[in-house]
């Protein structure tokens, strides 16, 4: 894949000139063939780095989002027009450093990349297929006329293979919002087709605050055995990858921010299951949803808020509090990788040799450590080619023992405002940092009489007590 994939940066410049336009046979419905006489040069992007935000520099302005591990698309203008080139197509995606998954997704990436509108806009989306299989896009949240909603077989003809439709219309609210096919949904999703949209207000908003850093994921989950590239797309509920933006940690970029910063984070949910999204060290409120803007008189502050599925909630908070904070989802298999679902717990056996041997002879043999889970990232216990390790992440104190929906919220005092480096970790202030207690433990404190009774008490026993049971009559089974 990496071959095909242009840099995004010249392709982004050419594309923002209207250079590079390609011709070919056009599908569509409601849109006129002088629209369709060129297409717009696609933009791929091959690495997995979040890449800086895109500040536009053609059509009405905005303060640009930043898509966690991912990008957002470039588009050129035709006639008042924005025009974006979308490619569904099989990708290779590193969830983590040497650990690779053969998906489905968009211009080179799963999630695709991050589509960036202004409320008012009107967007022309070209959709080609690179797919085994056709495909649709819905426009997951928004107003659009119903023959651009991408239900292949209910508004519009599936987009087959090899084959460019195009989608019209105008973005009439402001919120965050997806996008996923609505053919084969249950084997295309599964892949991992799908991306974000986030439409921008046009002017100042009553419920819409001006924030200084502005991030977007969404969290998805892949069942992928032990040494396998390609998910099991008939699982319904045992995944073991739960990933932001098809990222497991310690793969998922952390949130670098200032301190004194505004932030708000878009999360989407595009998995099968509900996610409770926790933040350390601040309070946060649900400023948005997939509906649109939460009005200020229903909010109230959380560290936690369950994101369900088909569902985004937007998260705002002050972050004013110096240090490396986690943000997971708190299900505790979603901070964990590459779990196999028949595992067998070995709690108190020293087995640790004998795995080792297994493993030469049954490369995906897998079990649970003799003392918990922590063996697996301590002692670095074999696992297969290509398969995340279960826990792991190193932090300045040791093993952080995560996976999965896990990453770090980074706050830092001298982070320069526009500035998304990480800054490393956190140097703790003198005193501020738990520590082992090394004098000796007091003898506990033991009670000279019993407690005294809340009712008087019975005479003791003496010699045996006979219990005797009354079994019901038949008929009589609920007396």
């Amino acid at each position: 894949m990496a071959s095909q994939q242009k840099n995004p940066m010249t392709s982004r410049r050419n594309f923002l000139a209207g250079a590079g336009a390609i011709t070919g046979a056009v599908a569509a419905a409601s849109v006129s063939k002088a629209a369709m006489a060129a297409l717009p040069e696609p933009v791929t992007q091959g690495k997995p780095d979040t890449m800086p935000p895109l500040v536009p520099s053609t059509g009405r302005g905005y303060n640009p989002v930043v898509t966690l591990n991912g990008w957002t698309l470039p588009w050129r203008m035709n006639n008042g027009v924005k025009e974006f080139h979308l490619v569904a197509e099989p990708v290779v995606r590193e969830m983590a450093p040497g650990f690779k998954a053969h998906l489905w997704g968009y211009n080179g990436q799963s999630p695709g990349p991050t589509i960036e509108v202004v409320e008012g806009d009107r967007v022309r989306m070209f959709v080609t297929n690179k797919l085994p299989e056709h495909t649709s896009v819905h426009w997951h949240g928004q107003r659009v006329p119903n023959g651009m909603d991408g239900v292949g077989g209910l508004t519009q003809k599936h987009i087959a293979p090899g084959k460019t439709f195009v989608y019209e219309f105008t973005a009439r609210r402001p919120g965050t919002f997806m996008y996923h096919p609505h053919a084969d949904e249950m084997v295309q999703m599964a892949m991992g087709m799908m991306g974000s949209w986030v439409t921008h207000p046009k002017a100042r908003h009553p419920s819409i605050d001006e924030v200084d850093r502005d991030f977007v994921f969404l969290l998805n989950a892949y069942d992928i055995e032990p040494g396998a590239y390609t998910p099991k797309i008939m699982t319904m509920l045992d995944f073991n990858l739960f990933t932001f933006n098809s990222r497991i940690f310690p793969g998922i970029a952390s949130l670098n921010v200032r301190r004194g910063d505004k932030v708000r984070i878009r999360v989407g949910n595009l998995s099968m299951t509900n996610h409770p999204m926790h933040v350390h060290g601040h309070e946060f409120q649900v400023t948005g949803t997939d509906g649109g803007p939460t009005p200020k008189s229903a909010r109230w502050p959380e560290v936690t808020t369950d994101v369900g599925v088909g569902q985004m909630r937007q998260l705002e908070f002050i972050a004013d509090e110096e240090g490396d904070w986690a943000f997971h989802c708190h299900k505790s298999h979603h901070t964990m990788n590459a779990m196999g679902h028949e595992v067998p717990t070995m709690i108190g056996v020293d087995h640790r040799q004998v795995v080792r041997q297994i493993t030469r002879l049954v490369p995906d043999y897998m079990v649970m450590g003799e003392r918990g889970m922590s063996d697996m990232a301590e002692m670095e216990m074999p696992v297969p080619d290509n398969t995340a390790p279960m826990m792991t992440g190193q932090g300045p104190f040791g093993s952080m023992e995560m996976g999965g929906m896990f990453t770090v919220l980074k706050v830092r005092r001298d982070q320069k405002a526009g500035d998304y480096g990480n800054p490393g970790w956190f140097k703790h202030p003198a005193g501020t940092v738990a520590y082992e207690f090394d004098g000796s433990l007091p003898q506990p404190v033991r009670a000279g009489k019993p407690a005294a009774a809340s009712a008087p008490a019975g005479p003791a026993p003496t010699g045996e007590v006979e219990v005797q049971i009354r079994k019901p009559r038949s008929g009589h089974a609920g007396h």
